[in-house]
C-alpha cells in the first residue's frame, strides 16, 4: 500500500501512508490514539474510499472501493468491535464466511430448494472445511454453541476462524486482544504465530504494545494520520519520535541522555 491519504472534511485522517509487507510476515501497526490506525484499515479494507493511493496485494493491483472486491482480492479482516451473527452457531458463522469461496459453485436457488446432490455435496464440503477451522483454532468443541454464549476471547478466535474460512492472502486484526486477559493473549500470541508459521501474511493493529513488539516482524507508527517510524520492533521501540508521540516530549528527551 502506497501514499494512502483519506480526510474527513478538513480533517486529514491519513497523510501519504505507505506500508510495504513482506509475504509471510506478522506486520504491527500502531500509534496512539487518534493516529489513523483504523482508518487505515477502513481504507485498505473497502470500508473508506481512499482520497489516493495505490494498493497492491501479492504484486498484483487490487481495487479498495468496496469490501467484496477486497475479499474476493484476499485480504479478510476483524474488528476492533467484535462483529458475529450472535444468533447463530459457532460453526455456522464459519460457514458464512467460506460463502465468498464457493459462490460460483452452488446449484443456485433451485438446488436450494430441492436439495439436490450437487448442492448437498456442497453444503457439506463447506460445514467440514468451518469444523476443520474451528479446530485449528481450538473451538471445535463449541462448533453447535450459539455465538453468543461464548468468553469474549473465544469470540475473538472465531472471528479469526471465519476470516481464515476466506482463505486471505493477509489477515488483517483490528485490536485482536482487546478485552484479554494475560492467559487468553499468550494463547492468542501463539494462534498468530500458527497462522504465519503456515503461510498466512498478517497485519495487526494492537494497543498493547508489549504484545506487538514480541510478536510482529516489523512495525510501523502512525501518528496524526503521518508515518514517523517503521522498521524492526527493538528499532521503534528506540525511536525518539515515537517515544514523543506516546509519552510527550520530556520522556523523548530522557530517553536520549
Amino acid at each position: 500500500m502506497k501514499g494512502a491519504s483519506k480526510s474527513f472534511g478538513g480533517l486529514q485522517a491519513l497523510s501519504d501512508v505507505s506500508v510495504d509487507i513482506a509475504s509471510g510476515e506478522i506486520y504491527g501497526l500502531i500509534g496512539p490514539n487518534g493516529a489513523g490506525k483504523t482508518t487505515f484499515f477502513n481504507v485498505i479494507t473497502g470500508l473508506y474510499q481512499p482520497d489516493s493511493g495505490l494498493f497492491e496485494l501479492a504484486d498484483q493491483a487490487y481495487s479498495p472501493l468496496s469490501i467484496h472486491g477486497v475479499v474476493e482480492a484476499g485480504i479478510a479482516r476483524t474488528f476492533q468491535n467484535i462483529r458475529l451473527f450472535p444468533e447463530m452457531t459457532v460453526l455456522e458463522n464459519v460457514m458464512v464466511g467460506r460463502h465468498c469461496r464457493t459462490r460460483g459453485l452452488h446449484a443456485g436457488v433451485m438446488g436450494a430448494i430441492f436439495r439436490t446432490s450437487g448442492f448437498r455435496a456442497i453444503e457439506r464440503s463447506i460445514r467440514e472445511h468451518a469444523l476443520g477451522l474451528l479446530d485449528y483454532v481450538g473451538l471445535v468443541g463449541r462448533a453447535s454453541a450459539m455465538a453468543s454464549t461464548l468468553s469474549y476471547g473465544d469470540q475473538r478466535r472465531l472471528e479469526i476462524a471465519r476470516a481464515l474460512a476466506t482463505e486471505p492472502r493477509l489477515l488483517a486484526l483490528d485490536e485482536p486482544a482487546a478485552g484479554m486477559n494475560a492467559t487468553e493473549k499468550n494463547s492468542l500470541r501463539a494462534l498468530l504465530n500458527r497462522i504465519r508459521d503456515d503461510g498466512k501474511t498478517i497485519l495487526i493493529i494492537e494497543h498493547d504494545v508489549k504484545l506487538v513488539m514480541g510478536l510482529c516482524d516489523r512495525v510501523t507508527v502512525l501518528d496524526y494520520g503521518r508515518v514517523i517510524a517503521s522498521g524492526l520492533p527493538h528499532q521503534v521501540r528506540r525511536d525518539p519520535a515515537v517515544i514523543e508521540a506516546y509519552l510527550g516530549r520530556a520522556a523523548a528527551h530522557e530517553a536520549q541522555v
